[in-house]
């Protein structure tokens, strides 16, 4: 045939030909890549160097991509087409594996899991993907240059793991190309350069994350990029009266920290009627992330145009320690979380936050007995109640973002008691957000009362975990907070409508 003489010309070509420098550059390179291990270690060095949550995310689809088309070269495409390696003779001794494959040679798997990992990281990141896409390419040729594989070959290979990238993107979209939150436009002003502008820092933000600019702080990087606003830096236990202070003397109150901070200055912002301008800079920011802030200067920018939206607060009552009430941004839940919470929390600064988040929930999901609480005047055991300010959407095999931050509802999921608390999340997770199962009920309320709890049971709020004293009533503040929130490149499509539900509640029974 005359693409196979074409094919065998090709590789003849480059076998022979003299490529200045890639001779003991090459037959490394091709090496490094073996079952992935060049592709892991540059996912560890992007999420690392990157220290953003679009590296983290660029590196992680990466991977999950290089799986896929691993998977499937090895269980389909190697199969498929029973063809010999090259001969050997026209390659240089030295430009030789030292170790050369077994399997047949259609498709390349090396030039699969290049193309792969780099069309993953270049959907999340275009930044990300032009450093990796030169290696990738360079491990590509490699497999011609040292004699493992035909031209076509690499070129099948590569576009294999190209289409496995776009799978994985199918089955788990990127963050562009998600539906924009649903919003209601905000009356806030506008602050160039951070002029009345007061911003509270948490001392510990940015403390686990790389800070871009070379800052050393996150106060550093917020005062670099709005040199006109007051920045004001503290530990976590002066944050309550830092926050109480700044917001006597500002047009807008800014928050730099997790959710649990972001949590803190919420509640004030409502309460004195002040916009509220997010600046990521936790371990977790989940709300600035669903809100569509994932960097300092997303904020900088909102805050330069005043563009602003509406957004919820969840109420609860009593609230921690003894207050009134409290607030949640993004989850409230009671039964194994909390104790998996503060497990972790104990167990962090000795082993990390991963090991101790792994240890924790081996040791809770040992636990022989489950919550009992009163809903609609029934008691019953249950191992998890999740309540979530707004409806959470999946985001592949499980829920993980929200598509309204204003839809009035509260996202109510209950994992009922029995055996095996590890199985029954396990499946409640698989089962979707609104199914009914023996397991796991799901419904969608304005307003939650919780009665008959032990005095002391553990609950926690975004993060945070207090005890309640025997009943607990959430409750929802529709667009009871402005937040700054850019406008982005894409924004012209029309927001996501709210979920309309009737205020009578669907019992949450077995």
């Amino acid at each position: 045939m005359r693409a196979a003489h074409w094919d065998r010309r090709l590789f003849h070509a480059v076998a022979t030909r003299h490529w200045p420098g890639a001779d003991p550059f090459l037959p490394r390179l091709s090496h490094a890549a073996n079952h992935g291990l060049l592709w892991f270690g540059t996912a560890a060095g992007i999420a690392a160097l990157g220290g953003s949550p679009r590296a983290r995310r660029a590196a992680m689809r990466g991977v999950a991509s290089l799986a896929l088309a691993s998977a499937t070269i090895n269980t389909v495409g190697k199969r498929s087409v029973r063809r010999a390696r090259p001969v050997l003779d026209a390659v240089p001794l030295m430009r030789q594996l030292k170790r050369q494959p077994f399997t047949t040679s259609f498709p390349s798997g090396h030039s699969a899991s290049a193309a792969a990992f780099a069309t993953g990281v270049a959907m999340e990141s275009k930044a990300w993907g032009a450093v990796v896409a030169p290696v990738a390419l360079a491990v590509a040729l490699s497999r011609v240059y040292t004699g493992a594989h035909y031209p076509s070959d690499v070129l099948a290979g590569a576009a294999l793991g190209v289409g496995a990238a776009f799978a994985v993107r199918a089955l788990v979209p990127t963050r562009e190309r998600l539906p924009l939150p649903g919003r209601t436009h905000a009356e806030a002003p506008a602050l160039p350069g951070g002029k009345d502008l007061v911003v509270v820092v948490n001392r510990s933000a940015g403390a686990t994350t790389v800070l871009p600019g070379g800052a050393e702080t996150g106060a550093a990087l917020v005062r670099d990029a709005l040199p006109l606003a007051h920045v004001v830096e503290c530990a976590p236990d002066e944050i309550d009266a830092a926050l109480e202070q700044a917001a006597d003397g500002c047009r807008a109150l800014g928050i730099m920290g997790g959710d649990g901070t972001v949590n803190r200055a919420a509640s004030v912002a409502a309460r004195r009627g002040l916009p509220l301008a997010v600046f990521p800079g936790g371990t977790l920011n989940h709300f600035a992330h669903d809100l569509g802030v994932e960097t300092v200067h997303d904020t900088c920018r909102a805050l330069a145009s005043g563009d602003a939206v509406r957004v919820d607060l969840c109420r609860f009552t009593p609230g921690p320690e003894g207050a009134s009430e409290g607030h949640f941004i993004n989850t409230f839940s009671l039964g194994v979380y909390p104790e998996l919470v503060r497990i972790r929390e104990r167990w962090a600064p000795r082993i990390g936050s991963w090991p101790a988040g792994v240890l924790a929930a081996l040791r809770t999901l040992r636990g022989d007995h489950p919550l009992e609480a009163e809903f609609h005047g029934a008691r019953r055991p249950l191992w998890l109640l999740f309540a979530g300010n707004c409806l959470y959407q999946r985001i592949g095999p499980a829920p993980g973002r929200r598509r309204s931050l204003a839809d009035g509802l509260l996202d109510v999921r209950v994992v009922h008691g029995g055996s095996g608390p590890g199985l029954r999340l396990l499946l409640a997770a698989l089962a979707g957000p609104l199914s009914r199962s023996p397991f796991h009920a799901a419904v969608r309320l304005r307003q939650l009362r919780i009665s008959g709890l032990a005095p002391g049971t553990p609950f926690a709020y975004d993060g945070e975990v207090s005890e309640a004293a025997g009943e607990l009533v959430l409750e929802k503040k529709p667009e009871a907070l402005v937040v700054y929130r850019p406008v982005s490149s894409d924004a012209t499509s029309a927001a996501v409508p709210p979920v309309v539900v009737g205020l009578t509640p669907t019992p949450m029974s077995t």
